[in-house]
């Protein structure tokens, strides 16, 4: 028997909500296990991993289920406050990045090695440098007088779509990270797995909230 359109939008939406709350909690319980596993302040670099999970894995995931109708868990704040607070956790998202970046590169130098010479620092370097000017652009969006030949829509639109690109790319930085000596060292068998996994299913879930939050937007406009 055929399910009702009514029938199979409840069942959408309630897998998209399911979808997100997994999100939520892989996204904070990936970082929980970096830094568990890294020990900050043990060293210089324990500071690398921890700092750099924590941006790309929880604050620019929380970041962006900001705007999902199903998903947030700012969804009582109006769309002016929910773009605020998107901000200030990309602010941080991007501070912390910085900050992991910078702790790296001081690690490297104390000990003489080279910089970027693996694709997991390519990556990551490429992550911090996407995620500066997805910052940047977003001022544009916070105050839209300061581009007032872009249309509104279309800057929304490109600025979405943007972020989702620098989302997988310091998606990508952290999978390519947990191929490094200093994790598969530690972290081997099925938990190796199911850590790769955390990434991939935030990425997957993002890529469609991501989307459907600008379809819904779309679609509740006049």
């Amino acid at each position: 028997m055929a399910l009702s359109a009514e029938t199979e939008s409840h069942i959408y939406r309630a897998l998209r909500t399911a979808s997100g709350a997994a999100a939520h909690f892989v996204a904070l319980g990936f970082t929980i296990f970096v830094a568990v596993l890294a020990r900050p302040g043990s060293s210089l670099f324990s500071w690398h991993p921890v700092l750099m999970s924590l941006a790309f894995s929880f604050l620019m995931t929380e970041a962006l289920l900001v705007f999902s109708p199903e998903s947030s868990l700012l969804r009582s704040l109006s769309r002016k406050g929910r773009a605020r607070c998107h901000w200030v956790l990309q602010l941080l998202a991007l501070l912390c990045a910085l900050l992991g970046f910078g702790l790296v590169i001081l690690h490297k130098e104390q000990l003489g090695k080279a910089h970027l010479v693996t694709r997991h620092g390519q990556a990551g370097l490429l992550a911090v440098l996407w995620a500066g000017l997805q910052c940047s652009g977003g001022v544009g969006l916070l105050y839209p007088k300061l581009l007032p030949r872009w249309p509104l829509a279309k800057l929304k639109l490109y600025h979405a779509t943007s972020g989702l690109v620098g989302y997988l790319l310091g998606s990508a930085s952290l999978l390519l990270g947990m191929c490094s000596l200093w994790f598969t060292a530690t972290v081997t068998g099925g938990v190796w797995y199911l850590a790769v996994l955390c990434p991939v299913l935030t990425s997957l879930v993002i890529m469609n909230q991501v989307s459907n939050a600008y379809l819904y937007r779309k679609r509740i406009q006049p």
